[in-house]
């Protein structure tokens, strides 16, 4: 179940690809949330400050789910958190589609950022369950790309189907986590190991093992920076574009290329980076992403947009990936969920973040200031990987396998 293929997506377990068939099916039908900036300010007409707050609530809906699901994932067990996290985002599409006050739709939208996120770290344990050491950087690469194969898919379909009624977005994404959770229901077993399941003296002792874990605590701290970093081009892009009399099909059509380049160049990269020090090849990946957002204050036309989605998806195809690797080889067995869970918790505190920090400065300064702060974003969390890279060589905690050179 767990040998070595010398090809690409071989060698995997039959449950890591119903995993993935899962992820591919809800990325394809996530249509609500890369439009949402768009549908609040567009079609309910809210202001822009609203609209920030609407996706700070978003995002801590999916730092809660991101710590919470980690935690219950190692306690009840991964399968239970991804068929209760799939009704969750059911259940909380309909009621933002169907919200007709300002607090309802910031209801609708917390338990929506639950839903769509409790997923994330059970799916990510389960993967280190099933899968060997040495197999792992391939699998969560394949994660990965089928969420983006289905993004660039979902990002032109949704494009279109706005233009004719933001409903459709409602109800197809509604559908897609449904089809999600039988899948899971029918084909995923539940992954944990019997020696992974939590005892009443590991419990107590892994908040202070974490904080003395000190390249996990340096990677989460980047992760942060990458958050702020990566959650633009779903909150300060579409308003540049919209700025500039852009359609929401045309930040469709660009955001596609976003899905596309890492469909095309994921496995490829992914390849080239085992070539190298983790902390390295994310070090030049965060460049490119600074330097890809950095250049969206620029431009104005559609290839010149196009153009810098190319080169900030070239780095983010390196970077959560292996940030997600490094997660696996830290934690202990029986914190796999926890750990990842930290990491999202983190990624989601940045997802809370950027739409408020992001409004707030392209209220009082333009969106071009915002693409000057990814730049410097991006230089800083570079310099962190590079820290990173120097403490890894040092013994981290007693728990933890050693991590390859």
């Amino acid at each position: 179940m767990k040998r070595r293929s010398a090809q690409q997506g071989g060698g995997l377990p039959r449950t890591f690809w119903w995993l993935w068939g899962g992820t591919l099916i809800t990325s394809a039908g996530g249509f609500v949330v890369p439009y949402l900036a768009i549908y609040l300010t567009s079609v309910r007409d809210y202001s822009v400050s609203f609209t920030g707050l609407v996706m700070t609530v978003f995002g801590i809906g999916s730092g809660l789910a991101a710590f919470v699901g980690g935690i219950l994932a190692d306690r009840l067990g991964r399968r239970a958190v991804l068929l209760w996290s799939e009704a969750l985002s059911v259940i909380g599409m309909a009621g933002l589609g169907f919200a007709d006050t300002k607090a309802l739709v910031v209801a609708g939208t917390l338990v929506v950022g639950v839903g769509l996120n409790a997923t994330r770290p059970a799916r990510a344990a389960a993967v280190a369950d099933l899968v060997s050491e040495e197999d792992r950087p391939r699998a969560y690469s394949l994660l990965y790309w089928a969420t983006n194969l289905g993004f660039s898919v979902a990002a032109v379909s949704a494009g279109a189907a706005a233009d004719q009624s933001f409903a459709l977005l409602f109800l197809v994404n509604a559908i897609a986590n449904t089809v999600a959770g039988a899948v899971a229901y029918r084909f995923v077993p539940e992954t944990r190991p019997e020696s992974a399941r939590p005892h009443r003296e590991r419990a107590g002792g892994r908040g202070s093992a974490v904080l003395r874990d000190r390249p996990f605590t340096v990677l989460l701290g980047s992760v942060l920076l990458l958050g702020l970093m990566f959650q633009q081009p779903l909150v300060a892009l579409p308003l540049t574009m919209t700025e500039q009399g852009r359609s929401p099909a045309e930040y469709g059509l660009v955001m596609m290329v976003n899905g596309l380049v890492i469909a095309a160049f994921q496995l490829p990269l992914s390849r080239l980076g085992d070539r190298f020090r983790p902390e390295h090849a994310l070090a030049v990946a965060t460049l490119f992403s600074g330097i890809g957002f950095g250049l969206t204050g620029v431009v104005q036309s559609l290839p010149g947009y196009a153009a810098t989605v190319v080169l900030w998806s070239l780095g983010e195809i390196v970077v959560l990936p292996r940030c997600m690797t490094l997660v696996a080889l830290l934690a202990p067995a029986h914190a796999q969920g926890s750990y990842q869970g930290r990491l999202l918790l983190v990624w989601s505190s940045a997802v809370a973040l950027a739409p408020l920090l992001s409004s707030q400065l392209i209220e009082a300064s333009g969106t071009t200031a915002v693409w000057v702060a990814c730049t410097a974003l991006g230089l800083l969390a570079a310099a962190l990987h590079l820290v990173l890279g120097r403490l890894r060589r040092k013994p981290v905690h007693e728990e933890a396998e050693p991590l390859p050179s």
